[in-house]
């Protein structure tokens, strides 16, 4: 859903926007894809692909049991969980952006983050059923620990995509910052 909501921002950024390094005024939906893509889709999509495909290896049944085979096949999973990791790399590789503080950045991925763990215990509250089988398998102090391991593990993924896209744009990066500072004076 997030990586749907991004590459919509991002084509129509494409139609109506710019993707310049530097333009003299960044209009508000390129700010946005920006934003988003750095602080949402790129650790999600890495998150989500390194995370499933990691329990998944491990013990398939503690994330997508094979009794959900016939409701969701093998073509469905990998286009939730390994081609979001593909399209993100390519879009990173392809387009440039700036990203935002990393205080910035990271207060609103955790802040997703947070919601999100917070939606997944309401529906646990409400049906009695974790959305993840592996919630289930954990006794409480066990999950909170896999909560924190996640966040530090999201954060990296951050991390990596913000150095990534440095390696990747460095001259873009250091123009962008450069004419910033001259508006700024």
């Amino acid at each position: 859903m997030l990586q749907t909501v991004y590459f919509t921002i991002a084509v129509s950024n494409d139609i109506f926007g710019t993707n310049e390094p530097a333009p003299s005024h960044k209009p508000v939906l390129r700010r946005i894809k920006d934003t988003i893509f750095s602080t949402l889709a790129f650790p999600m999509a890495l998150f989500v692909g390194v995370t499933f495909w990691g329990i998944y290896a491990v013990n398939r049944e503690l994330i997508l049991p094979r009794a959900m085979d016939p409701f969701f096949p093998i073509w469905l999973n990998h286009v939730m969980h390994s081609n979001i990791v593909l399209f993100t790399l390519i879009e990173l590789a392809t387009s440039f952006r700036m990203y935002p503080s990393k205080k910035k950045g990271l207060t609103i991925l955790c802040t997703f983050m947070l919601s999100y763990a917070v939606w997944v215990h309401y529906i646990y509250f409400r049906t009695g059923s974790w959305v993840y089988p592996i919630l289930n398998a954990l006794n409480w102090p066990l999950r909170i620990a896999f909560y924190v391991f996640s966040l530090i593990f999201i954060c990296g993924f951050y991390s990596l995509g913000e150095n990534l896209n440095k390696l990747v744009w460095s001259k873009e990066v250091e123009s962008t910052v450069k004419s910033g500072k001259k508006k700024a004076k």
